[in-house]
């Protein structure tokens, strides 16, 4: 039996960042496969938040969620209803005077990169999250953060690339000229694309990528009770944290008029398993910011490992060892908020463009310094 035909480009894994890539090549006029063992758009994908979000931990991190954010904003138009793209904005809210003082650094670092973020007082913010506790200080508005629910977007972006799937398959081997995959098949292919978050260790053992569990709840429909993605200024806090399990406040308002509540962070863990003391910890949390949430209704809880580098930054570029096999993995809690840009910065790098902001940050192999000012 002879092999298939060659493909420009053969991706492994079928949720948002590896959809994003079959999208982005096509649109350039290159094929492209995608296998993927188990449900398209679910792992990592099914289980995030889907806040397209801007970020400043970092120049190289605002880079990328900010680039992707507008490529998320000229796709929005094609997305269908089901993608649920909401631009509700999102808030970082800001519990006392120190936390105020973030929220004007943050303020000062996105107005440097002319990205728009409003600074709320106090009465601004309850104005604008009536079911917010009394007595917090303010928050900065960044009214361009969006929502979408991730699992559809990826369907909708492998469907418009008219990408070639494997269902039920799974990438075993990797060469320069394709993968080969669980059932013996091999795929000629000019490039290979590994897109599987943590998973990326099955095929590259020595990855600086470590598993980061988190837990997610989301609640029955209650229309008009939250209005932006809200954030607590401590969120950042436990996002730095390596060594210990951590919880901060986290909700976002769906199209549906669902709340989705999160956030925790834990290491040193595989178990899918929901562990109910850190889940009574992050609801805690909640309804310290919210005391209105103790009174609705949850549907359903879940959890998901994000892929976590020790830089913060994802692996995008060409895999060590290799001359045709790339890197689109290490994306943390932010997979889905870049996975445009990531995309774009591949094809860019394998059709030889020119990119809107600097590679280098990103190629796998750098030096892992952590870098957290904006400058």
């Amino acid at each position: 039996m002879g092999y298939p035909d060659l493909t420009d480009v053969v991706i492994a894994g079928g949720g948002i960042v590896g959809a994003a890539c079959a999208w982005e090549f096509c649109q350039a006029g290159l094929t492209a496969a995608i296998v993927e063992p188990n449900v398209i758009g679910g792992g990592a994908t099914g289980a995030g938040m889907g806040h397209l979000a801007v970020m400043d931990d970092s120049e190289a991190q605002f880079a990328l969620t900010r680039y992707s954010q507008l490529l998320w904003k000229e796709l929005a138009e094609r997305l269908p209803r089901g993608a649920e793209y909401l631009p509700c904005g999102a808030i970082w809210v800001a519990a006392d005077a120190e936390e105020m003082a973030e929220v004007h650094r943050k303020r000062a670092c996105l107005a440097a990169h002319r990205t728009p973020a409003e600074i709320l007082d106090s009465q601004s913010l309850a104005e604008a999250e009536p079911h917010l506790r009394p007595g917090l200080a303010g928050g900065l508005l960044l009214a361009e953060d969006a929502v979408v629910y991730p699992p559809y977007a990826t369907r909708f972006l492998i469907e418009e690339a008219g990408a070639r799937l494997y269902p039920g398959r799974r990438v075993v081997q990797l060469s320069d000229e394709g993968p080969t995959l669980d059932d013996g098949t091999f795929l000629p292919a000019a490039c290979t694309v590994i897109a599987t978050g943590a998973f990326a260790r099955e095929l590259v053992p020595d990855l600086p990528i470590t598993p980061r569990k988190g837990h997610l709840l989301i609640t029955d429909r209650y229309p008009d009770f939250l209005n932006h993605q809200l954030i607590e200024l401590g969120y950042m806090k436990s996002a730095h944290l390596t060594y210990s399990d951590s919880v901060a406040f986290n909700a976002q308002p769906r199209l549906t008029g669902q709340v989705l509540i999160g956030s925790s962070r834990q290491y040193a863990t595989e178990d899918r398993a929901i562990e109910t003391n850190l889940m009574d910890r992050m609801l805690r949390r909640a309804v310290e910011y919210m005391p209105d949430l103790a009174g609705v209704s949850a549907i359903r809880a879940w959890t998901g490992f994000r892929a976590a580098t020790p830089d913060k930054l994802p692996l995008i570029g060409v895999c060590p060892g290799y001359s045709n096999v790339y890197l689109a993995t290490g994306h943390e809690g932010l997979g889905i908020s870049t996975s445009t840009g990531t995309a774009r910065l591949l094809a860019d790098l394998i059709l030889n463009r020119e990119s809107a902001i600097p590679r280098a940050p990103y190629l796998p192999g750098r030096a892992y310094t952590h870098d957290r000012s904006v400058h």
